[in-house]
């Protein structure tokens, strides 16, 4: 083996700080100076299973840009390309940021924004990956290892106030590269029952990101919560889609998709077709995202932003909702920022109501689960859709005919009736004159302890008594068009924190009263 520490990168590093940033696509991002193996110009052929191995060590100053490029030249006959790194976080006082460095790969086709050179990612959940045409780490995409410039990607989340000093081992094996197979996906439809309520979970992790199950145990707990369909969901890179084929059955759909994972928030691309790549390097202020939004509907996705004010850095949603289909208005186990972005989901029914817009967002859940004890199908978003395929699942979401539930032990029906046999029910619209009667009814099973919640444009105007051990029970509550522009409904626990609202048991989209406008 043949090792070199190799400094000109860190030193171009602080150059170009001195200097100032230059931007290479839409984002700021620095390049550093290129770690050269010897060519097959300038030395004899490697013997099969030789290595070689260089070092390249730094320091990234608080205000580094989104992403640092480490480029490498790769000469041709290389097997495998293997990149280990590690950085320092040193102890910071309470409200200071620390380091934190996320890594990923471009090959030879370059770094372009939204280009074709993405061989994978791994964010912050691993310390080292590989890459050979046979075989990949989880996160990255199996390939020949061709001849040309590859980009290891730096992702410099949080710098503390002394800087990110951070080692990059790179060692390339030689041999011949061998052969990549070819990739099989799950199919697009499951055995349905026809038009009915199906269960699903989108927003899932697994070892190909920082998740920590694999496929096949995801896909063990999806069926034990009673799910029909999930959709896959790994930040910022697709290298799972080819590992979900064996675990789709007539029972469960999987359904592709990516988390986008912004530095300026998380949108889930669900159900877009295999092998489809969404670039995640931009922030609100490059004006890129409605350009990835449309991608990922030409890739056969919807938009669906996630936890859209998590408090985690680089969580919180600043991209605006126009170009979203559905936003995750609650997210793994209940926390106050589920309330939050209730209240602001429902403050976005009131503004579209009272401006006279038909259009509207609807609301779901999913579980975000990552690892035990995470709960799969906690919550499940329970759609009302004509079959069990990728289209028709869609299509329920997308039209809002949905309700989120905190397992598969509960159920419910909520329904809007007016005169002559009129009736609506979720996501749908009552056709009924501003002063005609309506009956709003809500039948829910397996909440015991909970009560049930009648809200509208207006506020929560009803309230039940606490549901009795059998967890079932019904409310009806008479209004009129002109007095609720809609209806939803909850159900809650009861409160824990005195003050505070009972965390979520089910959370329905709404139901529209009157004619409306348009």
């Amino acid at each position: 083996m043949c090792q070199d520490e190799h400094q000109t990168a860190a030193e171009h590093a602080h150059h170009l700080n001195r200097r100032g940033l230059f931007v290479t696509g839409a984002a700021a991002a620095l390049t550093l100076g290129s770690v050269s193996f010897a060519s097959g110009a300038e030395r004899r052929a490697p013997a099969s299973g030789q290595q070689e191995t260089k070092t390249v060590r730094g320091t990234l100053p608080p205000g580094s840009p989104d992403f640092v490029y480490l480029p490498v030249e790769i000469p041709s006959g290389v097997r495998e390309l293997h990149v280990a790194y590690t950085y320092e976080k040193p102890t910071v006082p309470p409200g200071t940021t620390g380091n934190a460095l996320d890594i990923g790969i471009f090959d030879e086709r370059g770094t372009a924004l939204g280009g074709k050179g993405f061989r994978g990612w791994s964010g912050g959940a691993r310390t080292e990956f590989f890459i050979r045409a046979d075989d990949a780490t989880p996160g990255y995409l199996p390939g020949r290892i061709r001849p040309g410039t590859w980009s290891i990607a730096l992702g410099p989340y949080t710098v503390a106030p002394a800087g990110l000093p951070y080692t990059v081992t790179i060692t390339l094996t030689y041999g011949e590269p061998g052969s990549t197979p070819e990739p099989t996906y799950p199919p697009s439809r499951a055995k349905g029952r026809g038009r009915a309520w199906y269960r699903g979970d989108c927003h899932l992790h697994s070892w190909y990101s920082d998740g920590r199950r694999t496929p096949a145990e995801i896909a063990a707990l999806a069926r034990a919560a009673g799910l029909d369909f999930i959709n896959t969901s790994e930040h910022n890179t697709h290298s799972a889609h080819a590992h979900w084929a064996d675990q789709a059955g007539d029972d469960l759909l999987i359904l592709i998709g990516e988390e986008v994972t912004t530095r300026n928030g998380h949108v889930v691309a669900l159900g877009v077709e295999p092998g489809t790549f969404i670039d995640w390097r931009y922030r609100a202020r490059d004006n890129r995202f409605g350009h990835y939004a449309r991608e990922i509907r030409r890739a056969g996705g919807i938009v669906v932003p996630a936890h859209p004010h998590a408090t985690c850095v680089g969580c919180n949603w600043k991209f605006g909702f126009n170009e979203a289909d559905a936003v995750e208005i609650w997210n793994g186990v209940y926390t106050p920022d589920d309330e939050i972005t209730l209240a602001d989901w429902d403050n976005t029914l009131v503004t579209g109501v009272r401006a006279g817009r038909r259009e509207w967002l609807p609301g779901m859940g999913n579980s975000d689960a990552h690892r035990d004890p995470d709960r799969v199908g906690g919550p499940q978003t329970v759609v009302l859709a004509d079959d069990l395929t990728r289209e028709a699942i869609q299509e329920g979401i997308k039209a809002g005919r949905s309700y989120v539930a905190e397992s598969k032990s509960v159920e419910l029906t909520f329904t809007a009736s007016g005169g002559k046999g009129k009736q609506a029910g979720i996501g749908g619209r009552l056709d009924v004159g501003r002063d005609d009667p309506v009956t709003v009814r809500l039948d829910v099973k397996g909440a015991p302890g909970c009560t049930l919640h009648i809200v509208t444009d207006q506020g929560t105007l009803h309230t039940s008594p606490a549901l009795p051990e059998s967890g079932a029970g019904t409310v009806e509550w008479h209004t009129t068009a002109s007095y609720a522009a809609y209806v939803r409904a909850e159900v809650r626990h009861a409160p824990t924190v005195q003050g505070l609202p009972g965390a979520f048991t089910a959370l329905t989209n709404p139901i529209f009263l009157g004619r409306g406008k348009g």
